[in-house]
């Protein structure tokens, strides 16, 4: 997203008249989410200067810094690593992980009941599909009778997920992607996904920002 992301960190740049993250949060809190992470590392400190704790909103958002540049950066799977005493403070409850750079009218809502099979042990995460867009048309995954596959990649992870915090226990914390690891429980069966084909956009570059 440079040169617009040299001052400021891509999730806090505007939309619409909105920034990119107050996209996710307020789908989020339409959905009935009331507890936020948001993971920081570049211009780390401008987060909660830009969104403070969320009383303002009658929600909670703390902060897991990953430390201040770019490089720092954990990526998704160790930035949830880290951030996985705040997501799952009991270690039990499901929790959803969004990227905050897409913006979407996605029914968070619509995860509860998902999120009650993953306490009960019946999956392991659900993940939210999007048709190949034209950015991406080799795909990510495929979608079977409910599961997902790694082949045919017919379908894009939208970056929206919602996860159980028994899988991330013994991960390290340290820069890893969230794939391929997570195929390990789609070979086992033990992840669910959706088709998601309402407002999906992910704002990855000036032009899409412009467009």
């Amino acid at each position: 997203m440079r040169p617009l992301s040299d001052r400021t960190p891509k999730p806090l740049l505007r939309y619409c008249g909105k920034r990119l993250i107050d996209w996710q949060i307020e789908a989020m809190a339409r959905g009935g989410v009331r507890h936020f992470v948001v993971n920081t590392a570049h211009l780390a400190d401008q987060f909660p200067a830009a969104l403070g704790n969320g009383s303002d909103r009658g929600l909670m958002i703390e902060y897991s810094r990953e430390g201040d540049t770019e490089a720092d950066a954990l990526e998704t799977l160790g930035g949830i690593a880290r951030a996985l005493p705040l997501l799952s403070p009991d270690g039990q409850t499901p929790f959803i992980v969004a990227a905050g750079d897409i913006v979407t009218d996605f029914d968070y809502g619509a995860l509860a009941a998902r999120a009650g099979k993953l306490a009960r042990g019946e999956a392991d995460a659900h993940l939210v599909l999007v048709e190949n867009p034209s950015f991406h048309p080799q795909g990510d995954m495929a979608l079977t009778d409910g599961l997902v596959r790694r082949a045919p990649r017919q379908y894009t992870f939208a970056s929206i997920g919602l996860y159980s915090p028994r899988i991330f226990r013994d991960v390290e914390i340290r820069p890893c992607k969230l794939f391929p690891w997570l195929y390990r429980f789609c070979d086992q069966g033990r992840v669910t996904g959706e088709v998601f084909r309402g407002l999906w956009k992910n704002i990855g570059t000036p032009q899409q920002l412009e467009d």
